[in-house]
């Protein structure tokens, strides 16, 4: 563990902690712009998108019990939480954009923080996106049948105009996202609640509770697979420490953010799971995507369709918001580092957003959008990303012990749990993930390619000379 002395003159370099101090000084940026709301809305809206309809359909029908199902989130929700908190306390630490990227660097060096930036902001980011993307036309189709030629156009459009959004300025895009993931949280509560008032809800549907249903997956399979699919349903709520450089007050509202955003997300979780049920029982379930017809038709009818459309709709452009709002920090703090080429590392004089970093995070996306490769890549890389997550996490144990009675138990839950999907990933499918490891260390010698010495050895001089 390093000295005190040690710790006190990292946390006053540049870089590390002080990156807003260093762009005012450096780029004339302006304060940090977005408040607890946007922090929060980065953490609801990247967790809870397209798989808050899916997820919960084809677990129950795989696990069979409703208890199970219960379980299996909440067995989720702890490792969040978990994660949450050992999250909240790096973002703190190391209060500026760039997220996993920063505390990677800060501990374990260049190499691992690059191969990270590498896999998510190049690699991941734009397939995310991009699936997200693509997930949400057929919903949009519902709403605009018959429009085929704008339907196709759809996925690209949504993913270009977030892109102006986030350029036009921060405070302008954290205020479109918070209002976009508010009204999300209040569509899905809206859904718990006319499932009530229109009395759909037969909690007969729901027992027995411990039973399970005919049809269901061998126990062992159904909870692997389970535990999987809710960690990818759960999954994005990391993505907050990204935009720690524009949060105001961050020893506040990062932790805030964290703890409180996991907390709504398991909440409407377990609510959407048994209203669900309730309406839907299990044996009728034919399938995640069929779910949603019928789940929308016992509630609403003849218009069904079309109105739980709108609510995957409101969900998905929620995550795709948050998603083009975080995602670009990581680019933008790597060139600040001198990790990536230094450009990317600039402001808009005019709008004081990471301009560069945004347009080349779109481009991407619509690069693998118009190859169709999104599902491929997704698959590659979720070993990797697991990984990662493990080892930011990790890094705790080489920085100064957290005052919080959470610590070490937090981080230990989180990186068993962590490892323990990594194992799961492995035994249901090695070759992508073995594959995406490959993909990852491809980063190496495109690391040289990408930095040319001299503009990364002038960067740091400057950083160090600052």
């Amino acid at each position: 563990m390093p000295s005190k002395s040690r710790r006190d003159s990292a946390s006053k370099a540049p870089g590390s902690g002080t990156t807003e101090v260093y762009l005012s000084q450096q780029t004339g940026a302006s304060a940090p712009r977005l408040g607890l709301a946007a922090a929060i809305a980065v953490v609801t809206g990247e967790s809870i998108a397209l798989g808050i309809f899916l997820t919960p359909a084809a677990m129950a029908k795989s696990l069979g019990s409703p208890l199970l199902l219960g379980l299996v989130w909440l067995t989720m929700a702890i490792m969040a939480m978990c994660g949450a908190l050992c999250y909240s306390e790096l973002a703190v630490r190391f209060p500026e954009s760039g997220g996993d990227y920063v505390y990677l660097r800060s501990t374990f060096g260049e190499i691992p923080a690059f191969l990270y930036g590498w896999m998510s902001a190049i690699v991941m980011y734009p397939g995310v996106a991009a699936a997200l993307a693509v997930g949400a036309a057929p919903y949009f189709a519902q709403i605009v049948p018959g429009h085929s030629r704008l339907i196709a156009l759809f996925p690209a459009a949504i993913l270009c105009s977030f892109c102006a959004i986030n350029l036009i300025g921060t405070r302008f895009s954290g205020a479109v996202m918070s209002s976009m993931n508010l009204l999300k949280i209040a569509l899905l509560l809206l859904l718990v609640v006319w499932a009530f008032v229109s009395q759909h809800v037969h909690v007969a549907n729901l027992l027995p509770l411990t039973e399970r249903r005919p049809g269901s997956d061998p126990l062992a399979v159904a909870i692997a697979g389970g535990i999987v699919s809710a960690f990818f349903s759960f999954g994005g709520w990391w993505e907050a420490g990204k935009i720690a450089g524009d949060v105001r007050n961050p020893q506040r509202n990062l932790p805030l953010a964290f703890v409180g955003g996991v907390s709504v997300v398991t909440v409407v979780y377990l609510l959407i799971s048994g209203v669900f049920l309730s309406v839907v029982p299990i044996g009728q379930v034919a399938s995640d995507t069929a779910f949603v017809a019928q789940f929308g038709s016992a509630l609403f009818g003849q218009s069904g369709s079309r109105v739980l459309s709108c609510c995957v709709l409101v969900c998905v452009l929620g995550g795709i918001a948050a998603l083009t709002m975080a995602a670009p920090r990581v680019v933008f703090a790597m060139s600040l580092k001198g990790s990536f080429l230094p450009s990317f590392g600039k402001l808009s004089p005019q709008f004081g957003t990471p301009a560069r970093a945004i347009l080349l995070q779109t481009v991407l996306s619509l690069l693998v959008l118009s190859l169709g490769a999104f599902d491929r890549v997704l698959s590659f890389i979720i070993f990797s990303a697991v990984l990662f997550l493990a080892l930011t996490v990790a890094t705790l144990f080489w920085q100064q012990r957290p005052a919080g009675r959470w610590y070490p138990a937090a981080p230990i839950v989180f990186i068993v749990c962590c490892i323990g999907i990594d194992v799961l990933i492995l035994l249901h499918d090695p070759i992508p993930a073995l594959i995406g490891v490959g993909i990852v260390l491809a980063g190496l010698p495109l690391r040289r390619l990408l930095i040319p010495a001299s503009s990364s050895s002038e960067l740091v001089s400057q950083r160090s000379e600052s």
